[in-house]
């Protein structure tokens, strides 16, 4: 305890305490006064955000209010489950999984390469690094469905079309991501390798991408998940699969049929989260 007290003791300039490390009601600080005050700004810069953007789109609460219980019938329709067309759900389904699939795997190879061109380990021209990161940064910065908007045009309708749009921007998703986990890394695992005479290509596949795999494989599964969503959503715009079927079914009234595709939805982006993150578990108790 004594030894803890001149711990204390020895930071009084920092933080501001009395006698000992300790305030003056006896309590010992955990952290420093600053601390709070930008934790404060913070939420008060975000509750300035959200009025001042309450003010510009200028609700209609009453509107809003009066219209809410239209929310909860609409949910109840959705889940009165309709079978019917059962086989053509589940075939776009298998459509919009294959999608994003293809788009995933694809992306991530890509990914690796760009991101190890953008590893500050790795490559010294940092002019090259920062051309490289300025363009999938623009990349990033335009929705997914506005790459599939613009494949369409060269591609037209169907799955071809969702793959290309959806790996566009998990290209530029991976190459961002996948550059950071090689960074943090450490220049240390770079140092021995090189010591030890490895090139640049032994470096980062003995030494680089082993450390960094379970970053990868996180990415990879969050990536997963947000393919399928936007796959989703890109079936409504042209791209096929389980998205055109609830597009259609909603348009057309037919609740039910909408709501046994969701729920197919929801089950897939389930099993792949519970799924990667036991890979995950174990991944990291083997090392």
């Amino acid at each position: 305890m004594e030894q803890i007290s001149q711990q204390l003791a020895a930071r009084q300039p920092q933080w501001g305490l009395g006698r000992a490390g300790v305030r003056r009601d006896g309590r010992i600080p955990l952290r420093a006064p600053g601390q709070g005050r930008a934790v404060r700004l913070f939420f008060g810069a975000c509750a300035l955000l959200s009025a001042a953007s309450l003010l510009y789109l200028w609700v209609d609460w009453p509107k809003l209010l009066s219209r809410a219980p239209n929310i909860g019938r609409s949910f109840v329709k959705l889940f009165t489950f309709d079978f019917t067309g059962f086989s053509a759900t589940l075939s776009a389904f298998g459509e919009s999984v294959s999608m994003t699939v293809l788009a995933t795997i694809y992306s991530a190879l890509l990914g690796i390469l760009f991101g190890a061109l953008m590893c500050r380990s790795l490559v010294k021209n940092h002019i090259a690094i920062g051309a490289l990161s300025a363009v999938f940064t623009f990349v990033r910065a335009v929705p997914s469905v506005v790459w599939v908007l613009l494949v369409l045009v060269c591609l037209g309708f169907g799955p071809a079309t969702g793959i290309v749009g959806l790996s566009v921007h998990s290209i530029a998703f991976f190459a961002k991501a996948y550059a950071q986990s090689f960074d943090d890394v450490g220049g240390d695992v770079v140092e021995a390798l090189t010591a030890a005479g490895a090139n640049r290509l032994q470096i980062f596949f003995r030494g680089i991408l082993p450390a960094a795999l379970s970053s990868i494989v996180a990415w990879f599964s969050l990536r997963v998940e947000t393919n399928f969503s936007e796959s989703t959503v890109l079936g409504m715009v042209g791209a096929g699969g389980i998205g055109f079927v609830i597009s259609s079914n909603i348009q057309n009234y037919r609740y039910g049929r909408a709501g046994v595709a969701i729920v197919l939805v929801f089950l897939f982006a389930y099993l792949v989260e519970t799924g990667f993150s036991k890979m995950k578990r174990a991944y990291l108790m083997d090392h």
